[in-house]
């Protein structure tokens, strides 16, 4: 899956790995990712049998064309040792690993060695969740070919950051993200919105990362899936102006509407169509 591809995802689902029953809602629901999740949503005495479930459940074929992606634990853990080691020995074939606490290029630079090695053509996701991560998150963007995406980490960030877990107060960090995706040349997703009940507030924090230059969102339950999806798909009209905005930039500079289109406008209307599955 190149990053091209990439563009094409916009609802990246969580499950934990002791819930092997719910994996297929995240099909059901046409989410574009399933993230099976050995972290947060694991406790400690579950951790070897959520690893034991994610593999096997990896080594089998996928289905539907979702892709599949494994949220291992962190290179300084224990538990994290453990998951590299049954995945790199095992026959499990995720198409990205999710690494929390990415705090340096170094981190996915040690996995994408030890992946390589393994013969595991896994892309990486790098988790920008603390201080740290995000002091060097420009760095990281660009710390191997194998990195695709970065996630941003609200509830971490927040707890490391003291700040209020909500979008203004976070405003500031999402956006230093989006600018280092956008120079990395890497996708740029969401943190999920936590509040499951809530779903006019789930569609405003969509909206407003979409605006913000997010190229997709996590979420933590399969209802979140249709809004997520919805927000990231762009509408027939947004197509139909994307084609006409590129039709009249061939020609040089002109306008459409009123609005003068030059190269900056035209690259927007490429990232619409390519957002769209279609040829710009």
């Amino acid at each position: 899956m190149t990053n091209q591809t990439l563009l094409h995802t916009r609802g990246w689902l969580f499950t934990p790995a002791t819930r092997p029953e719910h994996f297929a809602k995240a099909l059901a629901v046409n989410a574009d990712v399933l993230i099976i999740d050995l972290e947060d949503a694991i406790a400690p005495a579950d951790k070897d049998s959520a690893r034991a479930t994610a593999l096997k459940y990896l080594a089998a074929p996928g289905e539907g064309g979702i892709a599949r992606a494994l949220r291992v634990n962190a290179l300084d853990t224990a538990a994290g040792l453990a998951d590299l080691s049954g995945l790199l020995a095992s026959p499990a074939v995720p198409d990205f690993i999710v690494l929390p606490k990415t705090e340096s290029a170094a981190h996915l630079r040690i996995l994408d060695n030890l992946l390589t090695r393994s013969g595991k053509a896994a892309r990486l996701v790098g988790l920008i969740e603390s201080a740290a991560g995000l002091a060097a998150v420009e760095t990281i963007a660009k710390a191997t070919q194998r990195l695709c995406a970065l996630m941003f980490g609200a509830a971490d960030m927040a707890a490391d950051l003291g700040a209020a877990t909500a979008w203004e107060p976070l405003y500031g960090a999402r956006s230093h993200l989006v600018a280092a995706c956008a120079q990395g040349g890497v996708l740029a997703i969401d943190a999920p919105f936590f509040n499951v009940r809530d779903e006019v507030g789930l569609k405003q924090e969509v909206a407003t990362a979409v605006a913000l230059g997010f190229g997709a969102k996590a979420a933590i339950h399969p209802t979140q899936i249709a809004a997520i999806n919805a927000a990231l798909t762009p509408t027939a009209a947004a197509v139909e102006k994307a084609r006409s905005i590129l039709a009249e930039n061939a020609k040089g500079v002109g306008t459409i509407d009123g609005q003068m289109i030059d190269e900056a406008i035209a690259r927007k209307a490429r990232r619409i169509l390519a957002a769209a599955g279609l040829e710009a």
